[in-house]
């Protein structure tokens, strides 16, 4: 009897123990939730990023110069002095090689003195004319004779005439001896060398000029179009944090036969000094009537009868706010929106059917969408 009285005993104190066992496993737990709910509830975001809905297209492309001059003499002779070099800066006026004047020299004298011998036949011409006249009219001279005198006298003055042009055209030609800059630019090239004899309009330096820049693509003809509406900006590989405004200028009118592409040249107003010639760059189309959305998982979204809407979580407080959203179109695991909530945004993209405005959060990992 004593036996079984102990058993009974212990038989009763089992079910204490388990009462104690549970309360404390509970308090653990709602001492956990505590903590939990102090430091915010994990949750996984992504980031809001609005762009383009059409795609934007990428070409290769080298910065040239708008006008390349090949400049010559305009009158044949041997060069005596060649002045600049490649890469050299030339402003408007700036002399970049002569040729030998002797020739032209001796050419000007002898158009001044045909000029001197012109004016003294004229001044000879002029005095029988005069007297001619005299004669006739007191009637010692016949109608022939001041015809003939005053033929020869018109003759002396076309002379004259001829022996001036010449004079100005030898002092032109004497002129052009020196070749000169006749805009601001850059020197791509040095055809001729001192001692070389030259003809008129033979090519002496090539002159690229500073003030008008462009960028040369190859446009595929599926784009050609897109080229000819899309707005187009070009950023340099040098600087590939600057953009800068291009405007299509000119395209070829027939296809390359090699590489079925089209020329395309894009002027660039707002090039400063750092955009060179010869720098390889990047054209960027992109359609400006297009529509600006944003990507993200199709998680993210809460809809309870009221519209699409988003939970944007702020990384620093921990607090969560629902936003509207305008959707643009469900695809299989993402949606497309218009509009709603921020750039930059932080949207929580897990677990949105269980928050509530009013619970704290703690951002654990974000996505780039």
């Amino acid at each position: 009897m004593l036996r079984i009285s102990k058993f009974s005993n212990k038989s009763k104190a089992l079910p204490v123990v388990g009462l104690m066992v549970s309360a404390l496993a509970l308090g653990a737990c709602s001492k956990e939730q505590a903590q939990e709910g102090e430091k915010g509830r994990p949750v996984l975001v992504a980031t809001v990023h609005y762009q383009a809905q059409s795609p934007e297209r990428s070409f290769v492309g080298t910065i040239r110069p708008r006008i390349e001059t090949d400049m010559g003499f305009r009158v044949p002779g041997k060069v005596a002095k060649r002045l600049v070099e490649v890469g050299q800066m030339v402003d408007v006026g700036q002399p970049l090689a002569t040729l030998d004047e002797v020739d032209l020299k001796l050419q000007a004298e002898q158009a001044e003195a045909e000029l001197s011998a012109a004016k003294g036949v004229l001044s000879q011409a002029t005095a029988a004319e005069g007297r001619a006249k005299e004669l006739r009219t007191k009637g010692w001279s016949t109608e022939a004779q001041l015809d003939q005198v005053k033929a020869a006298a018109d003759e002396a003055r076309a002379r004259l005439n001829r022996a001036e042009r010449s004079v100005e055209l030898t002092k032109n030609s004497l002129s052009y001896a020196s070749l000169v800059a006749d805009a601001r630019g850059v020197v791509t090239a040095t055809l001729i060398e001192p001692g070389q004899v030259v003809s008129a309009g033979q090519t002496a330096v090539r002159v690229a000029r500073s003030a008008e820049k462009e960028a040369v693509v190859a446009v595929p003809e599926t784009l050609v179009a897109f080229a000819k509406t899309g707005e187009a900006s070009v950023t340099l590989w040098s600087e590939p944090g600057k953009k800068y405004a291009a405007k299509l200028r000119e395209i070829a009118p027939n296809a390359d036969p090699a590489t079925r592409t089209y020329l395309a040249k894009f002027s660039l107003p707002g090039a400063d000094e750092t955009v060179s010639l010869g720098m390889t760059a990047t054209l960027t189309l992109a359609d400006p009537a297009t529509e600006r959305v944003a990507r993200l998982p199709l998680s993210a979204l809460f809809s309870q009868g009221e519209g699409p809407s988003l939970y944007v979580a702020d990384s620093k407080t921990g607090a969560v706010s629902l936003k509207p959203v305008t959707v643009k179109a469900y695809e299989t695991k993402d949606v497309i929106i218009t509009g709603g909530v921020e750039e930059g945004a932080s949207v929580v993209v897990l677990g949105v059917q269980k928050l509530d405005p009013a619970q704290k959060v703690r951002v654990v990992s974000s996505l780039s969408f």
